[in-house]
């Protein structure tokens, strides 16, 4: 590629987050809430919008060495939309799903937001950022000529959007109505919301991303938490063995007899800015005591840390989902934590859903391939065809399902009545 094809030889992905305009961007539009009412989010430093409104900002300040960079800028794309441009021959539009991760669009319309887009980059970023995003399944084209002629590809072959890695797993491993949560390093929970009547409830301690097949009239929810720790806990308290782990969770009930453990050795996203050990006990009806770490049965943090973790998921997923939803249908796991079976059945009863493994390793390439048999469908076959319909012949086995754990009522039960404890004691953290 020409280095004369790009105005910026260095542009900001998702992994860089050096940037500082994230308060004045919430401030334009009126808070923080105000702005993930539109956006789905709070600002982010790792978002376009914010990353577009630095830039923008240098362009302004005429005496930065980069001030005619955005000036000479003709078009603004994510990695997601350039790729798809390289096979077109010229820029493609921006997908839904994706460009829900801008601070830019109405995650409810799926429109980009001219009040977002004069806060992030002035009147000129709206034909910068090019034309309305576009849902998958929608047929960009073809691929151009050089493709055709060097590689031998058919003239024919369509090009579809790309979209990010969290909604390509989520396209992946669930419908709507089903969750997936990922146990690495980290604690990811995805939850594809069922289309209702009234919309989901935007919350900045989360995400609400627009779906890539269904919406407008469904959405994504994302929680992002920096601390799996679990391996922490494991190291301490359990010999470094996974082994003797699981036999401490096994030997110990639900609710860890009155012991809540909320563990955060990094600053944490959800509560955020949260570091530290809180160790509470929690009697029904009464505000949580702290205690010490010499107070606690040190057998019991490995079921604490797990049972904390679930538990503030789940106080989130009720206030997201829209009044009389219909029951989740299936919890899907993923990372490395999710071959651990005892964390399944935690999770199967904490939840109360039946938990799912897929067998694939590439969840995200998955999606995106369905994806593209998805706009190959459409435009070779059924126009109006949707999602569900070109994947009813492949079915879980096909996709790689397999369930592992199904709820215990009676634990389940329990679990229910220890969600008010839970936010209780992160209240009391916070």
């Amino acid at each position: 590629l020409s280095p004369k094809a790009f105005s910026l030889p260095k542009a900001p992905i998702w992994q860089d987050s050096s940037t500082t305009e994230c308060r004045e961007l919430e401030e334009a539009i009126g808070g923080p809430q105000a702005l993930a009412d539109i956006s789905g989010s709070r600002a982010y430093e790792r978002f376009t919008g914010t990353q577009n409104k630095r830039v923008n900002l240098r362009s302004i300040n005429r005496s930065h060495p980069t001030t005619h960079q955005y000036d000479s800028t003709a078009r603004v794309s994510l990695v997601s939309s350039w790729i798809p441009s390289l096979f077109l021959g010229k820029i493609a539009v921006i997908e839904i799903s994706d460009a829900s991760g801008m601070n830019l669009m109405d995650v409810l319309t799926c429109k980009w937001d001219d009040r977002l887009l004069e806060a992030c980059g002035g009147p000129e970023l709206r034909s910068k950022i090019g034309p309305e995003p576009v849902p998958g399944g929608t047929s960009l084209g073809t691929v151009c000529s050089w493709w055709v002629e060097l590689w031998g590809f058919s003239k024919e072959c369509n090009v579809a959007p790309f979209t990010g890695d969290n909604p390509a797993t989520v396209v992946a491993l669930s419908f709507p109505g089903d969750a997936l949560l990922s146990l690495g390093t980290s604690t990811t929970y995805l939850l594809s919301i069922p289309p209702a009547s009234t919309p989901p409830k935007r919350f900045t301690t989360s995400h609400l991303l627009s779906h890539p097949t269904t919406a407008p009239d469904a959405q994504i929810a994302m929680l992002c938490y920096k601390n799996g720790a679990r391996e922490q806990l494991r190291d301490r308290f359990a010999d470094s063995h996974w082994t003797k782990y699981n036999q401490l969770v096994e030997g110990t009930s639900p609710g860890s007899g009155g012991y809540m453990g909320l563990y955060f050795p990094l600053p944490e996203i959800i509560p955020p800015g949260v570091k530290g050990e809180f160790l509470y006990r929690t009697q029904p009806g009464k505000a949580p005591v702290k205690v010490g770490e010499d107070e606690v049965p040190a057998g019991l943090h490995p079921r604490m840390i797990l049972e904390s973790q679930f538990l503030s998921i789940r106080s989130r997923i009720a206030a997201i989902l829209p009044p009389n939803s219909p029951p989740l249908q299936r919890l899907v796991v993923t990372g490395g934590s999710s071959a651990n079976q005892t964390i399944r059945q935690l999770a199967a009863d904490l939840f109360d859903m039946k938990v799912y493994v897929s067998a694939t390793k590439e969840a995200a390439g998955m999606g995106g391939a369905l994806l593209a048999r998805f706009s190959w469908w459409r435009a070779t076959e059924a126009p109006w065809g949707t999602f569900e319909e070109t994947c009813a012949g492949l079915g879980s086995e096909a996709l790689g399902m397999k369930s592992v754990a199904e709820p215990d009522p009676a634990k389940a039960l329990e679990y229910a009545g220890l969600v008010d404890a839970y936010v209780a004691c992160e209240a009391a953290v916070v």
